[in-house]
């Protein structure tokens, strides 16, 4: 699929959160998704010694407060928003039993694609940080 206008504007919207927000051990990637009428989310993975929360479940969540129910792309940022990381495999789990029809930003900056979330398979390895 390609690059539309309000994917890079996701993008940014992500990378502006990393950078913004991902200052410590505790918060290290952010992701922004963007619903169906283009209303955009963001939030940051909440790393702990019991566990976490990776960023992408933080968006639903929050989306969720807001009585959104369909999320139409997603993008996930680490290193201070320099690269795009695909989500791990417990949260493509959880997306695609929420949002089937999801579209996902990969790939590294200078040569971002979106894919639908079906298609993310072995080539996003094991996943992203948080």
């Amino acid at each position: 699929m390609e690059m539309r206008d309000t994917d890079r504007a996701l993008v940014q919207a992500a990378t502006a959160v990393s950078k913004l927000r991902c200052r410590s051990q505790h918060h290290t990637v952010a992701s922004a998704a963007r619903t169906t009428d283009g209303r955009v989310f963001t939030g940051v993975n909440v790393q702990h010694a019991t566990g976490g929360a990776c960023a992408e479940l933080v968006v639903i969540g929050t989306a969720a407060t807001q009585g959104v129910t369909a999320l139409e792309t997603i993008v996930t940022v680490a290193d201070r928003g320099r690269e795009v990381v695909a989500p791990c495999d417990r949260c493509r789990q959880v997306l695609r039993d929420y949002f089937p029809q999801l579209r996902v930003i990969v790939g590294p900056m200078d040569a971002l694609r979106v894919v639908p979330l079906g298609e993310l398979s072995a080539e996003a390895g094991s996943g992203s940080a948080g």
